[in-house]
């Protein structure tokens, strides 16, 4: 019989504390991890990088427009698969899926408000209603946007964000660059203010139409704009491609934009922008 017997050691099992999910955030640039309340009271804007995370248009629009004064227009209008697109998964599979997802019809969400008490139709993108891509509703609704500021003589805003056209409508979706851009002009004819608002991402078809056609075009920092992607480009000009390139920090750089906009300074500077090129024609008629 052994003098020493091995001791017993009894087993504690420590359960990890649970941490309720969306508590915190880490941004993306630095790293960093923020307390989502303090997040949230910023915009969704990281106070030290300035990394803007992507928000959805009903808290844009709370953080834009004058309190209650938002009406949505054209909400029931909706897409349909006119070209009976058949993939991996049908578009009316697909259509949806992310209706049920984002809670509403189609990828833009519009109608009128105030910013500081001067009206406008204003028009917000919704990247996770399929790449907020642009097919027939979407480009309807942009275009009725454009017309009702005609017709009730107030600025339009348009806030955008988008992968570009949406492939399961063809011609169809194509068809939209050139309506909306033939709206637009019919407002400029009339001297009323369009100002363009990019945010990350705005691409193709949207950036090659009424993104790009704004009488003041802003862009919040970091925002990816562009027609074709980085890589196509390179494939295509057998060029290495600048630092940078794309962001809207090279494209204020040269030329194509007016400003880069912080999103908690956004309202501020529209209502500026809106009262110099609204209010002050109206004085002067």
């Amino acid at each position: 019989m052994a003098l020493f017997s091995k001791p017993k050691y009894s087993t504690v099992t420590v359960k990890k504390k649970d941490i309720p999910v969306g508590l915190w955030n880490k941004c993306p640039v630095s790293g960093e991890i923020i307390y989502a309340k303090d997040l949230e009271q910023n915009q969704m804007v990281v106070p030290n990088s300035g990394y803007h995370f992507p928000i959805d248009p009903e808290k844009r629009l709370e953080w834009l427009l004058d309190k209650d004064s938002f009406r949505e227009e054209e909400s029931r209008l909706v897409s349909v698969d006119c070209l009976k697109f058949q993939g991996v998964a049908s578009y009316e599979e697909k259509l949806k899926q992310h209706r049920s997802k984002t809670g509403r019809r189609d990828a833009v969400y519009s109608g009128t408000g105030n910013i500081r008490g001067i009206p406008l139709s204003i028009a917000v993108m919704d990247f996770r209603f399929l790449g907020a891509s642009m097919g027939s509703v979407v480009g309807e609704r942009i275009t009725r946007t454009i017309e009702r500021a005609l017709e009730e003589k107030i600025p339009c805003v348009i806030i955008s964000t988008s992968g570009g056209a949406r492939m399961y409508e063809g011609i169809l979706s194509l068809m939209q660059m050139a309506k909306t851009s033939a709206a637009l002009g019919r407002l400029r004819e009339q001297g009323i203010p369009y100002i363009s608002v990019l945010t990350n991402p705005t691409t193709a078809g949207v950036m090659a139409s009424y993104a790009s056609l704004g009488d003041i075009i802003l862009a919040e920092p970091g925002a990816l704009i562009g027609f074709a992607g980085p890589r196509v480009i390179k494939e295509t000009t057998q060029q290495a491609l600048p630092e940078g390139f794309q962001t809207a920090e090279f494209l204020l750089e040269h030329g194509l934009l007016d400003q880069i906009v912080s999103r908690t300074e956004m309202r501020e500077r529209l209502g500026c922008l809106l009262a110099a090129l609204y209010l002050k024609k109206k004085e002067e008629v």
